[in-house]
């Protein structure tokens, strides 16, 4: 852990005491303390465990009519990885020193706003650390009776809603038709499939790994899953897809794009919803602008990017009715990758781009005392 230990103290030394001796002690109260990660540089390519550093601080204060927080669940989503490249995107980028960005599930345990109660549980966008006062804007409460909480983060949450969006919204696919998704053991991409279905289209999913295969035709119900790290992946991917390509859910671009591209049928929708980073090097060092805008012109298709902003006023209710209540009939399923512990967040991270998790990642900060399961 020294890697990414940085105290307080080497920062404020002598301004606080407090921490000094309560990080001295071998007996002190944990909650008093509160521990964040920061970043402390970008990353060139995949992110390391040296972009990051754990720092401890005192307890925030409870700040005038808002609300004290200890956070429960640290989403791993990838999106929170532009607001630490140097490449523009929609995502804020992160200053050096400031606190990693990430989206989390939280429990109110001081309060002084009318709407929030001790115990109640939220959903903010606060970053990853175990405590923060928050003055309530952005915060959005959860009935833990609902679901587990953990969800609110996966496939009832930001992930969940990307693929219903651009599934659904987007790439509208009808039945009988053929929906191909990359990443599809991932958060997104596996609900894609799984939504395709149930509207009646055939699941063709991009996985990387034997597990994650089988995990994505198996256990998922997916047509026919193909293992992007074999050879052969577009001769593999035009024999699952002998009719062709209707929809494409894209979430990784270079050389799955490169495949699925002859197959596209007239008039495919293609949502377009992120490049995966471990990929951006094949992006980058090829230029198939003109084969891309050919087959859009000569195939009359719909390639449309889209964040959740522009659907989210008007479609989320819908989404939370539409996925958990394939859930509860058991038509979808999903899988959720926990990691315990602040301090192992940028391990996990990487983990998760390099493909060895399955599912939505998550890093669990605190338990709840009770918590419903489905």
């Amino acid at each position: 852990m020294a890697w990414q230990v940085h105290t307080f103290i080497d920062r404020h030394r002598g301004r606080r005491p407090f921490i000094e001796r309560a990080l001295r002690q071998e007996h002190v109260n944990p909650h008093s303390i509160s521990r964040q990660i920061v970043v402390v540089s970008r990353p060139l390519g995949r992110p390391q465990t040296h972009n990051f550093r754990l720092e401890y601080d005192v307890m925030p204060d409870l700040p005038p009519a808002g609300v004290l927080l200890r956070v429960l669940y640290l989403s791993l989503d990838p999106g929170v990885l532009g607001g630490i490249e140097v490449r523009s995107s929609n995502t804020k980028l992160v200053g050096m020193g400031q606190v990693m960005a990430g989206e989390n599930v939280s429990e109110v345990i001081a309060s002084d706003h009318p709407a929030y109660a001790v115990g109640d549980i939220v959903i903010s966008s606060t970053g990853w650390r175990t405590h923060v006062a928050s003055d309530s804007a952005g915060l959005r409460k959860l009935d833990p009776a609902f679901a587990p909480l953990s969800t609110a983060l996966g496939v009832l949450g930001t992930p969940g809603f990307a693929a219903y969006s651009g599934i659904m919204l987007i790439g509208r696919p009808k039945p009988g038709e053929t929906v191909a998704v990359s990443a599809a053991s991932g958060a997104i991409g596996s609900l894609v499939g799984q939504l395709a279905k149930m509207a009646g289209a055939r699941a063709v999913g991009i996985a990387s790994g034997l597990e994650a295969c089988r995990h994505v035709a198996g256990e998922l119900g997916f047509d026919a899953a193909i293992d992007d790290r074999r050879p052969g992946l577009a001769e593999a991917l035009a024999r699952a897809c002998p009719d062709g390509i209707d929809v494409y859910f894209e979430n990784v671009g270079g050389p799955i794009w490169h495949a699925v591209l002859p197959l596209l049928n007239r008039f495919a929708r293609v949502p377009l919803c992120r490049l995966s980073t471990q990929h951006r090097k094949a992006i980058e060092g090829a230029d198939p602008r003109m084969e891309t805008l050919r087959a859009v012109f000569n195939k009359n298709l719909t390639l449309r990017g889209f964040v959740n902003d522009e659907f989210s006023d008007a479609h989320f209710p819908q989404f939370l009715r539409t996925v958990s209540g394939g859930i509860a009939d058991g038509r979808i399923r999903y899988r959720e990758d926990i990691t315990d512990g602040l301090e192992n967040a940028p391990k996990a991270l990487i983990e998760m781009l390099e493909g060895r998790t399955l599912g939505n990642a998550l890093v669990r900060v605190a338990p709840l005392d009770c918590e419903i399961a489905f």
